[in-house]
């Protein structure tokens, strides 16, 4: 019985070595068959895959710290290149293209001060152009020669040296002269050190172009319509080099006036811009952000606007407010897309948002350029009478810093007698940044505050459907109200509800009137069509798997093609869904018409719901084979550290190595 008992423990650990080494031979061999080898292998038996899944998972989780280590290590490695990287000749002509750990550094602290991709931004310089975006039928519009001149007033604090510059630029490069009384740019007490200085001298620079101009026209009897030869030497932010605008527009710069001007302390947005219009002589204020690029044509349109008399009646100035189309520059790579024409209204959160035009607004091509009446505006960019400004109030003294000065100049201008209008013709762009990259320096909840002080001078009654939203909005002091109180009755200004029911007749205001939105919802299969974020409907153009050059490594997914966030690595090249890699027309990676593929933090690309906004899920690769995937928001391309299966996918410098380069084998 012993010796059988023997026998079996003998058996037992003989056949546990024989097993140990038949896997180990075979993931030995495994791993030599998969060197060197330029080809896609057809799928395992169903056996090979389960035991390959379990080896990954194995792996994975056993080296999970240590990966994480590496990733970081990687990074770092990359931050410590002194030299500049030779980059794939493909991608040469990438302003957002990192070179280096000086590009990181810059583009980074960009993000950390400004919400956007300061390197590209830098990298653009003063002059660039931008797709005309209006409709055809705009370009052949005639405007009156005579028109009122205008005086520009751009705030800003903290402002990119060069993003705010090539403002400046884009509005002297796109605007007649003769429609400019002068640019006025409100430093609110910036404390970024030497930015002051900086466009000081950019300024007096500008000016003594104006001034050398002038003398020659003067001195050679010319008209001054010939475009000017300007423009800032990017090397160095001197106006020295002299090369020719490619806009048209761009005419004399006889009589131009830039000033600067700063704020004695930090005033916040609104007294910023007080400031401004206070020293402004223009016969119309323009108010835009610091960080825009105006299009062509974009200030006759709203001149000939304002200088026309309402129902037929000429009057001195008119009491409107026009704004232009906002078109959108994307804060990660400054690409320049035309926006759809939308006009604003707000919520009962006084938040305000973009809302599509009334049924029926557009229905023949002209409609498509004329004036479209707006309950309310951004407030980033307008343009109104300086002499109408002052006559309706100005802004509100009493309110601080930013927010809620939009919606409350929209109800004082429709309510005391006044329209405001979106005007398709005009164009400019804006940098949409996620977040604001700075505050006050105190606690306190400016916006609100500045909300309820509008809604107790403008809202009557309907104050309560705001405190119903945030009950402790009726909690916030909102100071003296007793001059704005006094403003409304002198300007004779109607009540709320008219503003309601004559302007803004769309807006929810009951329990009533949503259960009837709901029901008509109900009764309309076109309001009714919702589809969910992963099954909306796309332009895809291609698909392939992603495959590491010369190798049989496939990109997937760590996790589920559902699993937001997840990571991805090399894996052994097998047709399933969560290798498919589809492509759209907007440039995107959906792996398994599911998620996008994403590099969001910079370093390591995940998956994640298709924002359809490009940016970070915007990937650029030339041809299908052996191309880098290039980002355009990080300047970085896919890579790993080696070739090998469970290998992490990096962000990593677009240089020619063989693990940065990838074939698009298609299925």
């Amino acid at each position: 019985m012993g010796r059988l008992n023997n026998s079996f423990l003998w058996g037992i650990l003989f056949a546990s070595a024989t097993w140990s080494i038949s896997l180990y031979l075979y993931w030995l061999l495994n791993m030599n068959a998969l060197e060197g080898k330029d080809l896609l292998y057809d799928s395992p038996k169903q056996n090979n895959d389960k035991y390959a899944g379990k080896m990954w998972k194995y792996q994975n989780e056993k080296t999970a710290y240590q990966k994480k280590i590496m990733l970081r290590e990687k990074f770092a490695n990359q931050l410590g290149i002194k030299s500049v990287a030779q980059p794939d000749k493909s991608l040469e002509n990438q302003f957002g293209l990192i070179h280096n750990a000086e590009d990181v550094r810059v583009r980074e602290e960009g993000y950390s001060l400004h919400a956007f991709n300061t390197l590209i931004s830098q990298r653009i310089g003063n002059h660039r152009g931008v797709p005309d975006t209006r409709n055809k039928l705009c370009r052949t519009q005639k405007f009156p020669e005579k028109l009122p001149k205008a005086s520009i007033i751009i705030c800003f604090y903290n402002e990119h040296f060069e993003t705010l510059m090539r403002s400046v630029h884009s509005i002297i490069d796109r605007t007649k002269q003769i429609h400019l009384k002068e640019i006025i740019l409100v430093n609110d007490y910036s404390d970024i050190e030497g930015l002051h200085e900086n466009v000081q001298k950019a300024v007096n620079e500008l000016n003594s172009i104006v001034k050398k101009e002038e003398e020659m026209l003067e001195t050679n009897n010319i008209e001054g319509e010939n475009i000017v030869d300007y423009i800032n030497d990017d090397s160095n932010n001197n106006v020295e080099n002299v090369k020719k605008t490619t806009d048209s527009n761009a005419k004399s710069l006889k009589g131009l006036n830039i000033r600067l001007l700063k704020t004695s302390k930090r005033e916040g947005l609104i007294r910023a811009r007080l400031y401004g219009a206070d020293n402004s002589v223009g016969d119309v204020l323009v108010f835009l952000d610091s960080h825009i690029e105006v299009n062509v044509d974009w200030l006759p349109p709203l001149l000939t606007r304002l200088s026309e008399g309402v129902d037929g009646v000429t009057v001195r100035y008119s009491p409107r407010a026009v704004t232009p189309v906002i078109d959108v520059i994307n804060a990660d790579t400054f690409d320049y897309t035309s926006s759809p024409l939308v006009r604003g209204g707000f919520n009962w959160g006084l938040h305000f948002k973009w809302v599509n035009l009334p049924k029926g607004t557009l229905k023949d091509d002209e409609d498509f350029v004329k004036p479209i009446r707006s309950p309310t505006m951004a407030g980033g960019l307008f343009a109104i009478y300086r002499e109408y400004f002052n006559y309706i109030g100005k802004y509100d003294p009493g309110m601080n810093v930013w927010g809620g000065e939009n919606l409350e100049l929209s109800f004082r201008i429709w309510m005391c007698g006044g329209i405001l209008e979106l005007i398709p013709c005009s164009r400019v762009g804006h940098v949409f940044r996620k977040r604001r990259p700075y505050g006050f320096g105190e606690k306190e909840d400016y916006m609100l505050q500045n909300s309820m002080r509008m809604a107790r001078v403008w809202m009557d009654d309907y104050v309560k459907k705001v405190i119903e939203q945030n009950p402790s909005a009726a909690h916030v002091s909102v100071g003296d109200l007793s001059e704005r109180e006094l403003l409304r009755k002198n300007l004779k200004c109607k009540s709320f509800k008219w503003y309601l029911d004559n302007v803004y007749p769309e807006l929810e205001i009951g329990e009533d009137s949503i259960a009837k939105r709901k029901i008509a919802a109900l009764n309309d299969p076109e309001k009714n069509k919702f589809q969910p974020w992963h099954s909306r409907k796309r332009n895809y153009t291609d698909s392939f798997q992603i495959r590491l050059k010369k190798t049989p490594f496939c990109v997937q997914s760590a996790k589920d093609i559902k699993s937001k966030g997840s990571g991805l690595v090399l894996a052994n090249c097998i047709r399933t869904l969560n290798q498919m890699w589809f492509e759209t027309d907007k440039h995107e990676l959906v792996l398994g018409r599911m998620l996008c593929l994403d590099a969001t933090n910079n370093v390591s690309p995940i998956i994640g719901k298709c924002h359809e906004l490009g940016g970070t899920q915007e990937w650029k690769h030339k041809g299908t084979a052996g191309s880098p995937i290039y980002n355009t928001a990080a300047g970085m391309c896919l890579g790993v550290e080696r070739a090998g299966r469970g290998e992490p996918l990096l962000l990593v410098i677009c240089d020619n190595e063989p693990t940065n380069q990838w074939d698009f084998v298609r299925t």
